[in-house]
């Protein structure tokens, strides 16, 4: 786990202007041209600790089912996991190392509870996602594309073992590209229902889609094989 400094970071996003009108669509981009309005807003970043790698199929199959997974599959990252997946093994995670389980989990997703005062393993909130992955620089990237990032030109169709290549300047491996990381918060409630923030980018993606403010949003149940997420700490 990384220590992260606190600070401030300006988020931004673009939003369609148009009615939502599917109640299935469970991967969406959100809208483009004339249907788009840009937003921006600040956040206050309190210090935390992230890990430096997305969890791995290694970590994720030995803290859910105490079983061991092939040496070439070692350190992948864990894909085809939901958002609810990814609380879960926080939940056990912390279990296992003694700390405070941070998730009340409940049926229904949006009202399942993050208690903010527990030690235990979390998922990154989007405003802290952003703040660790851009670690300071000012641009989309913070290095060439390909010195950082496994996308679809460089992937060769699959995601890739993590800590490959460059970190970024806060040795955080892996922010962008390989696989998007579902985030904690919820996309916009009143606009989307229960949809989740994750970022990044992925193996699958092309370029200008992997980067530091690049965002999607999907239902907190789906899952998909360049989707997997990033575990924190507030408390050491």
């Amino acid at each position: 786990m990384v220590p992260i400094e606190g600070g401030s970071i300006e988020l931004r996003d673009f939003i369609n202007i148009n009615k939502w009108l599917s109640s299935d669509y469970t991967l969406s981009d959100p809208g483009s041209g004339s249907n788009r309005k840009v937003i921006t807003w600040m956040e206050t970043i309190e210090p935390f600790y992230v890990m430096k790698y997305p969890v791995t199929q290694h970590l994720y199959h030995f803290v859910m089912t105490e079983d061991e997974v092939g040496p070439n599959a070692r350190n992948l990252p864990i894909t085809e996991v939901s958002w609810i997946d990814s609380l879960v093994f926080c939940n056990e995670l912390s279990r296992m190392l003694g700390r405070t389980e941070c998730y009340t989990i409940t049926s229904e997703s949006e009202n399942t509870i993050y208690n903010n005062e527990a030690n235990g393993f979390r998922l990154l909130s989007d405003a802290e996602w952003q703040y660790a992955c851009k670690a300071g620089t000012k641009g989309y990237r913070y290095a060439t594309i390909d010195q950082i990032a496994w996308y679809q030109e460089n992937s060769n169709g699959s995601a890739q073992q993590v800590g490959k290549l460059l970190p970024n300047p806060w040795g955080l491996y892996d922010m962008i590209g390989n696989v998007w990381e579902w985030c904690w918060d919820l996309y916009d409630a009143n606009r989307y229902g229960n949809y989740r923030v994750f970022r990044g980018g992925s193996w699958a993606e092309v370029e200008n889609n992997c980067g530091s403010t690049i965002r999607r949003k999907s239902m907190p149940d789906f899952k998909i094989d360049d989707l997997g997420f990033r575990i924190a700490l507030t408390k050491p």
